[in-house]
C-alpha cells in the first residue's frame, strides 16, 4: 500500500466551458514491467477523537462524526463502507495518545474530552467504554470492515520540555484493552503506535461525499506525530523503538497460536531520515511491520493559497520525492517492513474551508476501488505538466485502466494512447529515417491492441467534473450526471460511456478520468 495523491485553479469559478486551447499529444503506457504495487485496501478511511467543539481558523467541521459519538445506524455510513468490500478502517487520530480504556486496573475516572487550556491540543484526556467499543466492533462487523486501531504511545510518559516526552510507555491500559478485545473474538488487523494513520486515508465526516470522493471528507487535523521533533508531542527515537520491542513481545504473546496475528505500524509522523533510521536501528529486525509517515503537502488549512497549490503540479512532484526517500531508508535498513502513506488528505489543521470538501480536493475513491488493480504501470506523456497520467492493470479484468487528471482551467488535452509494445514493434519493421517513423507512429496513434479483430472493441470512459463548472461545488458529476445519492441512501449507478478503442481521448479543463482499456497487451498483468 502506497501513495495516494490529490489533486487540481487559479481562478475558481471560471467554468470549463470558457477554454479555449486544445492541446494534442499522446501516452505511451508500458505494460512489459511493474513499477510499484499496491495492496488490496488501497483505500481506507479513519474515524477520529475529535469532539464536536474542536475548532480551526472559525470553522467547527467535525461536528458529531468521533469515535465516541458517531451514529452508527446511519445507512448512508454503512452502505458506503459496504461498497468497498473489506474497506480498511482505522480508529485513531491526534487525540488517541490521550485515549484511556475503561477496562482492567484504570484507577482513573474515565470521562470524555474536555476542552482544556494546557491540554495537548488544547483537551484533556478522554475515555473509551467497551459499551462503546462493542458496539463498534458490531458495526465493523456488520459491514465488514478490516480494522485497525492506533494504541495510547504516551501513556506513562512525562513532558520534559515543551514538547518533548520521556520515559517508558505503560503498557498496561493498552494490554488490558487487547485482551478484552481477544476476549471478545474482535478482528484486528493492525496495531500502531502512536498516532497514525492510513494510505489514500480520509476521515469519516460527510458519509454522502464518501461514495464518490473521499478527499472531500478528508478535512484533516494537526496531529501528535511522535517522530523528529513531533507535533505538539515528540519522543526520541531511541526511546520509541524500546517502546515497539515491548509492544511487539506483547502482541506475540496475546496472539500466540492465532492464525491472524496483527500487524504492528509506527510510527505514523512527518518523515524525517534521521529519527525514521534510528527508529529501525533501535528496534531491530522483524519488529515494525508497516512503517507510515504523514504527508500534509498543502500545509495549514488557513491558507489562501491552498487552491493554487492543488492546481500546481511542481508542488505535487513533492509528494513523491519524499515517499521515495522512505522506500530507500526501508530498503536500506529495514526491508522487513512496508512503506505506507499515512495521513494525507493535503491541509491540516481541520482543512481548508470551501476546499477540503468540494470538487477540487477530489479524488474518485470507489471508482479507483472497482477499476485500477494492484499493478501499477510506466506512463510516459510529452504533454503539458498540468495533465497527469497513471495507469494500472485493470481490477479483476484483462487490459488496463488510465487515469488521466487535468489540473488546466483553459485546456482541452486531445490525447491518443498508445501501446509501448507497439511502439517498439514499428521502430523495428520501419529502422529508416525519423520522418519515416513519425509518420508511423501517426498511423499508430490511439490503438492500444495488435489484432485485427479488435476493431469493434470499445473502451469504457468515465469522466468527472464539479457540478456547473465550479471547482468549490461539493456535487460531482460523471459523465455529465450529477451523482447523488437515493432517499434511502443508496449509491448511484456509476455508469461509464462507450467509444471506440481508436478514438482520441478529450479531458476536459479542471476534470478527472479513468479510461478503461479491455484489450491492451500488458504481459506484467499475467
Amino acid at each position: 500500500m502506497e501513495l495516494c495523491f490529490g489533486w487540481f485553479l487559479l481562478v475558481a469559478s471560471i467554468p470549463a466551458i470558457f477554454a479555449q486551447d486544445i492541446s494534442h499529444g499522446s501516452i505511451v503506457v508500458d505494460g512489459t514491467m511493474t513499477v510499484a504495487q499496491t495492496d488490496d485496501n488501497f483505500v481506507c478511511a479513519t474515524i477520529d477523537w475529535w469532539p464536536h467543539d474542536k475548532c480551526n481558523y472559525d470553522q467547527c467541521p467535525w461536528h458529531y462524526t468521533s469515535v465516541m459519538n458517531l451514529n452508527l445506524s446511519h445507512p448512508f455510513l454503512a452502505k458506503a463502507i459496504q461498497a468497498f468490500n473489506r474497506l480498511r478502517i482505522r480508529v485513531g487520530g491526534s487525540l488517541q495518545d490521550q485515549v484511556l480504556y475503561d477496562v482492567g486496573n484504570l484507577k482513573s475516572p474515565c470521562h470524555p474530552f474536555q476542552k482544556m487550556k494546557d491540554g495537548l491540543f488544547g483537551f484533556s484526556k478522554g475515555c473509551l467504554h467497551m459499551e462503546r467499543w462493542d458496539e463498534l466492533n458490531r458495526f465493523f462487523k456488520e459491514t465488514g470492515a478490516m480494522v485497525t486501531f492506533g494504541l495510547n504511545a504516551l501513556h506513562g510518559r512525562h513532558k520534559i520540555k515543551r514538547s518533548l516526552w520521556g520515559g517508558d510507555w505503560d503498557s498496561s491500559n493498552a494490554q488490558d484493552f487487547m485482551k478484552y478485545t481477544i476476549s471478545k473474538g474482535y478482528q484486528i488487523d493492525s496495531w500502531e503506535f502512536g498516532r497514525e494513520s492510513w494510505t489514500k486515508r480520509f476521515t469519516i465526516i460527510y458519509p454522502t461525499f464518501f461514495l464518490f470522493s473521499p478527499l472531500m471528507l478528508a478535512i484533516v487535523v494537526l496531529g501528535n506525530e511522535l517522530s523528529g521533533n513531533g507535533i505538539g508531542a515528540h519522543v526520541h527515537a531511541d526511546q520509541y523503538g524500546k517502546d515497539l520491542v515491548n509492544l511487539r513481545k506483547i502482541i506475540n504473546e496475546l496472539y500466540k497460536g492465532s492464525q491472524s496475528k496483527p500487524s504492528l505500524v509506527a510510527p505514523g509522523g512527518f518523515y524525517d531520515e534521521e529519527w525514521f533510521v534510528k527508529l529501525l536501528q533501535t528496534s531491530g529486525f522483524g519488529v515494525i511491520d508497516v512503517m507510515s509517515h504523514h504527508m500534509y503537502n498543502l500545509g495549514a488549512g488557513v491558507d489562501p493559497k491552498l487552491v493554487s497549490k492543488i492546481l500546481n503540479p511542481d508542488h505535487l512532484n513533492k509528494a513523491a520525492y519524499t515517499f521515495g526517500n522512505l522506500t530507500h531508508i526501508i530498503r536500506r535498513h529495514g526491508p522487513w517492513t512496508s512503506a505506507w502513506v499515512g495521513e494525507s488528505g493535503g491541509a491540516y489543521n481541520s482543512g481548508g474551508a470551501h476546499v477540503s470538501n468540494t470538487f477540487v480536493n477530489s479524488f474518485c475513491g470507489l471508482l479507483w476501488h472497482r477499476l485500477m488493480g494492484k499493478v501499477v504501470l510506466n506512463v510516459e506523456s510529452h504533454a503539458s505538466p498540468f495533465l497527469r497520467s497513471y495507469a494500472h492493470c485493470s481490477k479483476g479484468r484483462a487490459g488496463v485502466t488510465l487515469l488521466v487528471i487535468n489540473l488546466s482551467n483553459q485546456t482541452n488535452f486531445i490525447m491518443n494512447a498508445q501501446n509501448s509494445i507497439n511502439l517498439k514493434l514499428a521502430a523495428n519493421e520501419q529502422n529508416i529515417s525519423r520522418d519515416s517513423f513519425t509518420h508511423s507512429l501517426k498511423k499508430t496513434f490511439s490503438w492500444v491492441g495488435t489484432k485485427a479483430s479488435d476493431d469493434a472493441l470499445l473502451r469504457e470512459e468515465y469522466h468527472l467534473t464539479p457540478k456547473d463548472g465550479y471547482l468549490r461545488s461539493q456535487t460531482m458529476v460523471l459523465n455529465g450526471i450529477p451523482l447523488e445519492l437515493t432517499s434511502s441512501g443508496d449509491i448511484p449507478s456509476l455508469n461509464p460511456v462507450r467509444v471506440n478503442v481508436k478514438s482520441p481521448i478529450t479531458i476536459s479543463p479542471l476534470s478527472i478520468a479513468f479510461i478503461v482499456f479491455p484489450n491492451f497487451e500488458a504481459p506484467a498483468c499475467g
